[in-house]
C-alpha cells in the first residue's frame, strides 16, 4: 500500500524541523563558545593584572631591607645578638606594616641569622634554607623568586629574595654575603575567584596547580610529571614532598569542570594562569536557542495541523451523525433483548434464593434438635450423678424433721430452730441442681445476652461433681480473669460439659486422674483451656475428631455428635474450638469466644 499524502506530509515536516533544530543547535553552539571564551580571556587580563599589580609591589621589598644599617653588621657578626635583636624587631615592624607573611635574612650558607617571626614558634631563626630555588638564585646574584609550601609552618606562600653585598654603594660587585626573602601570602585571591563559576587555576612551570578557586584541583599537575621533574620537586620540597598525581585521575566529581581552557602567561615567574569555560554552559545555551526555534517550528506546525484537523473534523461530523444513528437503532434493539435476559435472570435468582431460605430453615431446625438431643443424651448420663446429689440432701431434710418433732415435744426450740435452718439449706441446694437440670434441659430458641463464663463453668462442674467424685478424679479450676461474652448461656454451658465428660472419660485407666479448667483473656478473646491427663488424642483421630457421628468409644456409649455439636455452637458465637495434645501429656481442648466490648 502506498503511504497517503498525509504521513508523507508529516514525515517531511518532522524531518525539516529536526534538521533546523541540529543546525541551530550548532551554530548556536559555535557562537556560545565564541562568546564565552572572549568573556574568559577578559576575565583572565583582569586577573593576570591584579596579580602582577600585587606582586610587584613587593618585588623591591627585599632589596630595600637590603641596606640596613644593621643587616651588614649582623652577617660580619652573628654572633653580636644585641645587633640581631635590633635587627629582628625592625623586621617584625616592616613585616606588620607591609602586611606580608614574614621576613628573614640567611647568610651565604643558607641559615637564617634574623627573622620577623623570631619571637614565634615557628621562628626561623637558626633553619636552613640554602636548598631552595629561591636562595641560589639570589646567590647567583639575580632574584630568586618561588612559590611553594614552607618548609617550617607548613603554610603556602610566594618568596622573593635579593642579594646582599658588602659595599652598599656598588651592589652587584663582588660575591653576595647574604640573602634578604620576603614571604607573600596570595591565599587572597583564591578568595576572589571563587565568585565565578569557572574553575580558575594558577599553575607552575612544571604544570602543577598551585592556586585555584577547586580547592580539590591544588596540588595536582595537568598532566603525569616525567621523573625528572618529580625529582627535582623533591629535592626543593617545593610542596612539602606531597605526591602530585594528575587532575584526570580524580574521581569524575570532583575533576568536574577540568578539560577545555584558555590561559595566559605569568613570565616573570613562569606562571601559567587558565581559566576552564564551562562546557555545560554552552550546551544551555545552545540548547536554549534550539528550543526557541523549535517553538517556532512547532508553532507554525500545529497551526497547519490545526487547519488540516478542522478540515477533517467537518468531515468525520457528518459521518460520525449517520454512524450515531445507526448504532441508536442498534442499541434499541439490544437493549430490548438484553432487558428480557435480565428479567428471566432476576426471576431464576428469586427461586433459588426462595429455596436457599427454605434450606437454610431446615438446617437451623435440625441443629438445634440436634443441639436438644444431645442435651437429653447428656441428662441421661448425668442421672444416676443427680440422683445421688438429691438422694443426700432428702435424707438429710428427714433425717432433721425427725429430730425436729422430737426437740419440739422435749421442749427445746432452739434445736428445733437449728434444724429447720438445716433443712432449708438442704432443700435451697436440692433447688440449685434442679433448676440447673431444667435451665439446661429447656428448648430454647437463640437467646443472645451477656454470658459470665466464670458462672457458666460453675454451673457445668457442679452437674459434674458427682461423677468427677465417684471416679476419683480431681478438678483443677483456674479463674486468671474475669471475661463476659455474648452468646447463649445454656450452649455455652453444653459445650463445658462435653468437654469436661469427655476429659472425664479420657483419665479412666490413667494413673494420676486429673483434669483442669483455665479461663483467661488474650488478644480480645476469651480462652477456655479444659486439660486432662490421658493418653492424649490419637493422630488418626485428630483429623476427624469435630465430625459428625465419628468417635473412638463403643456404640453404647456415644454417637460421636457430642463434639461436632460443640463446634458448630462455638462457631455459631463467632469462636473456635480446637484440640491438641498438651506438651506434659494428656489432651488439651481450646475454646476461644470474643469477649464483650465495654
Amino acid at each position: 500500500m502506498r503511504p497517503s499524502k498525509p504521513i508523507i506530509l508529516l514525515v517531511a515536516i518532522v524531518t525539516g524541523a529536526l534538521l533546523v533544530f541540529c543546525a541551530t543547535y550548532r551554530l548556536a553552539a559555535v557562537k556560545a563558545a565564541s562568546d564565552i571564551r572572549a568573556a574568559g580571556e577578559r576575565q583572565l587580563q583582569i586577573i593576570a593584572l591584579d596579580l602582577a599589580s600585587i606582586l610587584e609591589k613587593f618585588e623591591t621589598l627585599p632589596f630595600a631591607l637590603g641596606f640596613q644599617a644593621d643587616v651588614r653588621q649582623a652577617l660580619e657578626h652573628p654572633d653580636d645578638q644585641a645587633v640581631i635583636q635590633r635587627l629582628n624587631a625592625a623586621l617584625k615592624t616592616i613585616q606588620r606594616q607591609s602586611k606580608v607573611v614574614s621576613i628573614y635574612m640567611m647568610d651565604r650558607n643558607g641559615k637564617t641569622l634574623a627573622s620577623s617571626n623570631w619571637d614565634q614558634a615557628i621562628s626561623f631563626i637558626g633553619r636552613d634554607f640554602g636548598f631552595r630555588p629561591y636562595f641560589r638564585e639570589a646567590m647567583r646574584g639575580g632574584a630568586g623568586r618561588f612559590y611553594g609550601i614552607g618548609n617550617a609552618s607548613s603554610e603556602p606562600g610566594y618568596f622573593i629574595a635579593q642579594p646582599i653585598y658588602r659595599l652598599p654603594s656598588e651592589p652587584g660587585k663582588g660575591a653576595p654575603i647574604g640573602v634578604m626573602a620576603v614571604k607573600v601570602d596570595l591565599s587572597e585571591f583564591e578568595h576572589t575567584w571563587r565568585s565565578s563559576d569557572d574553575p580558575i587555576t594558577l599553575v607552575d612551570h612544571s604544570g602543577v596547580v598551585f592556586l585555584s578557586n577547586r580547592s580539590a584541583w591544588k596540588y595536582h599537575s595537568l598532566q603525569p610529571l616525567d621523573p625528572g621533574m618529580q625529582q627535582e620537586l623533591a629535592g626543593t620540597h617545593q610542596y612539602a614532598d606531597r605526591i602530585i598525581t594528575p587532575v584526570s585521575t580524580m574521581p569524575p566529581a570532583m575533576r568536574s569542570g577540568f578539560g577545555e581552557h584558555i590561559e595566559r602567561n605569568i613570565e616573570r615567574q613562569g606562571w601559567r594562569l587558565m581559566l576552564f569555560p564551562s562546557q555545560q554552559r554552552i550546551h544551555r545555551v545552545a540548547l536554549l536557542w534550539s528550543m526557541w526555534v523549535g517553538l517556532l517550528i512547532a508553532v507554525a506546525v500545529i497551526s497547519i495541523w490545526a487547519l488540516y484537523q478542522r478540515r477533517r473534523r467537518l468531515q468525520e461530523q457528518i459521518e460520525s451523525r449517520d454512524a450515531l444513528r445507526r448504532a441508536a437503532e442498534e442499541l434499541d434493539a439490544m437493549i430490548t433483548v438484553r432487558t428480557e435476559e435480565l428479567m428471566q435472570a432476576n426471576r431464576d435468582i428469586e427461586t433459588k434464593y426462595g429455596r436457599l431460605k427454605q434450606t437454610e430453615s431446615l438446617l437451623r431446625t435440625t441443629q438445634n434438635e440436634l443441639v436438644q438431643a444431645g442435651k437429653l443424651t447428656m441428662l441421661g448420663q448425668m442421672a444416676g450423678g443427680v440422683t445421688h446429689e438429691l438422694s443426700q440432701p432428702l435424707a438429710a431434710i428427714r433425717a432433721f424433721a425427725d429430730n425436729a418433732v422430737k426437740f419440739l415435744a422435749r421442749g427445746q426450740p432452739g434445736q428445733v430452730e437449728e434444724n429447720l435452718q438445716h433443712i432449708s439449706e438442704a432443700s435451697a441446694h436440692m433447688g440449685k441442681i434442679i433448676a440447673q437440670l431444667r435451665g439446661f434441659a429447656r428448648k430454647n430458641g437463640e437467646t443472645i445476652a451477656p454470658v459470665d463464663l466464670q458462672k457458666s463453668i460453675e454451673a457445668a462442674t457442679l452437674l459434674l461433681r458427682n461423677e468427677f467424685e465417684q471416679r476419683q478424679v480431681q478438678l483443677l479450676i483456674e479463674i486468671a480473669d474475669q471475661v463476659q461474652i455474648v452468646g447463649d448461656a445454656v450452649r455455652t454451658e453444653q459445650v463445658l460439659l462435653n468437654l469436661l465428660r469427655n476429659a472425664l472419660e479420657a483419665v479412666d485407666t490413667a494413673d494420676r486422674k486429673e483434669v483442669s479448667v483455665r479461663l483467661t483473656r488474650a488478644a480480645g478473646m476469651a480462652v477456655i483451656t479444659i486439660h486432662d491427663s490421658g493418653p492424649g488424642i490419637d493422630a488418626r483421630a485428630a483429623e476427624h475428631l469435630f465430625e459428625p457421628f465419628f468417635t473412638t468409644k463403643s456404640s453404647s456409649k456415644g454417637l460421636g455428635l457430642g463434639l461436632a455439636i460443640s463446634s458448630s455452637i462455638v462457631q455459631a458465637m463467632d469462636g473456635q474450638l480446637s484440640a491438641r495434645n498438651h506438651a506434659g501429656g494428656g489432651a488439651e481442648f481450646v475454646v476461644r469466644l470474643p469477649v464483650t466490648q465495654e
